[in-house]
């Protein structure tokens, strides 16, 4: 039983970064519409295994960050040299396993006929674009339209 309820846990903690943090949303709402989109290229495995990895890297860097973060807050308050230090660090992590996912997703969807076949899909059927764009407005809301519980 305790197996279990350690997967309760681990969701636990996943909603409570989406509930809570704003980059969360953001990487979360990113990687749907990635993988959305990588239906129109015509990705190997080794590509769509790439992809997912990816995902789950900044995903799983930016849960680590918010724990970090937590337990820093909760350690020290007030101001400290290393809680500052270790704060950053955990925030450059995310940021750089940011840079190096976006550089992937630029090499993987730059390919000129899976965004031609994209671009065709929305222009020859204005029922799916128009639900991309209500999506695309509703993401944006869900991202900056939460406020983070003070503690």
């Amino acid at each position: 039983m305790s197996f279990l309820r350690g997967f309760k846990y681990a969701f636990c903690g996943i909603i409570h970064c989406i509930k809570n943090e704003r980059n969360m949303r953001f990487h979360t709402v990113a990687a749907l519409y990635v993988l959305v989109f990588a239906r129109f290229f015509d990705f190997s495995r080794e590509d769509y295994i790439l992809l997912l990895l990816t995902i789950g890297g900044v995903i799983s860097a930016e849960m680590f960050n918010t724990a970090i973060e937590e337990l820093c807050d909760k350690v020290s308050p007030e101001y400290h040299p290393l809680i500052k230090f270790s704060k950053d660090c955990a925030a450059g992590a995310v940021l750089v396993l940011a840079i190096f996912a976006a550089v992937t997703g630029f090499i993987l969807f730059g390919n000129i006929n899976g965004l031609l076949s994209m671009y065709n899909f929305y222009i020859t059927h204005p029922i799916n674009l128009s639900l991309l764009i209500i999506s695309a407005i509703l993401s944006l809301f869900f991202i900056v339209g939460r406020r983070k519980k003070s503690k």
